[in-house]
């Protein structure tokens, strides 16, 4: 499932809420255990052959920690690269 929102900023980006993101985030927590894998960000990204790159890259960009995971407290950190890399305005309301 690729990142989907109705609105669209003036330079082509789509755009939501940091709300609205983590909350499209959570819906790939297959595991239910508050942290998003490597496996569950791919399954958040549009697909492809550079999927795998953008999932790794995604992970390394935001897990401060290096447990392999993106927890609560490094979502702005994942925030961070989904405007860089993927195309999404991400408004701190």
């Amino acid at each position: 499932m690729a990142i989907k929102s109705c609105r669209l900023s003036v330079d082509g980006k789509r755009v939501m809420s940091i709300k609205e993101f983590k909350r499209w985030l959570k819906t790939f927590d297959a595991d239910k255990d508050g942290k998003i894998s490597r496996e569950e960000l791919e399954d958040a990204m549009p697909g492809g052959w550079f999927t795998r790159w953008k999932g790794k890259r995604g992970i390394r960009s935001a897990d401060a920690d290096g447990n392999g995971f993106i927890e609560e407290s490094e979502i702005n950190n994942l925030v961070e690269f989904a405007q860089k890399y993927l195309g999404v305005k991400i408004l701190q309301l």
